[in-house]
Order: C-alpha cells, then sequence, then structure tokens
C-alpha cells in the first residue's frame, strides 16, 4: 500500500465519497483502512441477587478487549505512516465457538497530514476520532483538532425486588428507586471513566459523546454502559465557525 520507485501507492477506505473529498479538502489524504480485533474469552462473576453493584470481572474483560481491538488497529495505522484515524467503529459479535467468547473489532481510516505538522496525541501514535468526515472537517475549520477516542464502561447487576417489595407496589404509581439508583450509578461510572481517559490525553473537552447499553446475553439484570467520545484540543486562537447554509436534496 505504500508508494515506492516500482509500485504507486494505493489507499483504501470506508470513508463515504462526501467524507472522503472533505478529509482532502482538510488536508488530508487518507492512506488506509485500518482494523484491530480481538476475540476475547469473558469470565464469570456471580452477582448477590437482591444488590446492586458493579461486575468488576466483567467490565474489565469488556474493556480490555476493546483497548486491544484499539491498539492492534493504531499500530495498524502507525505501520503506514498515518496522523490519525476517523470514521473508527467498535464492534462486539458474538460467534458459535462458546457463549463466553466475544470478538471485538475496531476499524476506521486512518489519514495522513499534507502539510507535514504533528497530529499525534500525547502518546506519539496516530490519533483517533469516532468523527465523521464531515464532522472532522468542520471541527478543523473551527479551530479544534481531535486527539483520541476515549471511553469508559461499567457492567452493573441491578437488584432484583423482593416479594414484599411487589406487593406494596402493585396497582400504585412508584417511583422504582433501586433501578433509578443502579442505572444512574452505572453511568457515572462509564462517565467518570472516559472523562479520565480525555485527561491522560491533554484534552479540553469530549465532543460526540454517547452512552450507549447492552445486556451481551449476561441476562436482564446485568447491563453494560459503555460511554463514548473524541477527545479534542484548541489549535487556534480564533474560533471562527461558519453560519449554517441551507441545502436541499434532489434525490428520489
Amino acid at each position: 500500500m505504500r508508494s515506492d520507485a516500482q509500485h504507486r501507492g494505493l489507499f483504501t477506505s470506508d470513508l463515504s465519497v462526501n467524507e472522503f473529498l472533505l478529509v482532502r479538502e482538510a488536508g488530508f489524504d487518507p492512506v488506509g483502512l485500518v482494523v484491530g480485533s480481538s476475540i476475547y474469552h469473558i469470565g464469570y462473576q456471580r452477582a448477590n441477587w437482591s444488590q446492586n453493584q458493579e461486575m468488576g470481572v466483567l467490565t474489565q474483560a469488556m474493556y480490555h478487549a476493546r483497548e486491544l481491538a484499539m491498539t492492534r488497529m493504531e499500530e495498524e495505522a502507525n505501520e503506514l505512516g498515518a496522523d490519525g484515524i476517523v470514521g473508527v467503529r467498535l464492534e462486539v459479535t458474538r460467534h458459535e465457538w462458546g457463549e463466553a467468547l466475544a470478538e471485538f473489532v475496531a476499524i476506521g481510516t486512518a489519514i495522513r497530514a499534507r502539510n507535514g505538522k504533528a497530529f499525534r496525541n500525547a502518546h506519539g501514535m496516530p490519533f483517533t476520532s469516532d468523527l465523521s468526515g464531515q464532522d472532522f472537517w468542520t471541527l478543523l475549520r473551527a479551530g479544534y483538532r481531535p486527539v483520541g477516542m476515549v471511553m469508559g464502561n461499567c457492567v452493573y447487576h441491578v437488584s432484583h425486588q423482593g416479594l414484599g417489595q411487589w406487593f406494596n407496589q402493585v396497582g400504585r404509581n412508584v417511583e422504582m428507586t433501586n433501578y433509578t439508583q443502579a442505572l444512574y450509578d452505572a453511568r457515572e461510572l462509564a462517565m467518570e471513566r472516559m472523562q479520565s481517559e480525555a485527561l491522560g490525553l491533554n484534552a479540553q473537552g469530549v465532543v460526540g459523546a454517547q452512552i450507549v447499553e447492552h445486556s451481551h446475553g449476561w441476562g436482564s439484570h446485568v447491563i453494560e454502559f459503555f460511554a463514548v467520545g473524541t477527545a479534542v484540543i484548541s489549535i487556534s486562537e480564533e474560533h471562527q465557525i461558519s453560519p449554517p447554509s441551507l441545502s436541499l436534496l434532489l434525490n428520489d
């Protein structure tokens, strides 16, 4: 995929046509589609039936597996001499090899700056970002740049109701406080861990943050909350934001 005296370089990309052109407009060239994966055996942890609690074994397994996939994707980008990766997707897939096995895949498009400026992160590796090509272009135009895709997770067991609680709530409008507190605590832990990663990259903030939840087949009372976003820093004292313009699609 690299160009030399005998061969012309070839890039691959999962960018759409519009994203490809905007990334080029921003001063970057795509150099390759990069992938990292990890097939991971997720351990077992017994939960207390009547207690809200984090499932530390499962939290660590899900985080470490994603981290392995992300690190391998970054290493591929580094081998291509890239400055960063845009449009990163993190996917978790279960295969039929076993109930406790899951494949974690990180995929994105590695890009390189044409002006030769340094765009790598505080650890000297290509930055990662889940921003689309359009959002990446807009961010740079406004005087910011991504330094890394940051994440945090928490696998949490939500306690079951006792029989007495169930009878007391039959036919009544009442808040389920144990459920409310459990989900609130789990989201907070995931967010705090994502923010801690951003601080480790000397970021000024996180854009595009989202929290997704999934049970991954553990049952109705065990849920993973996964927080992910792109950490950014300022690269200009003036942040000029282009005024929005109206566009009309002519597609059928």
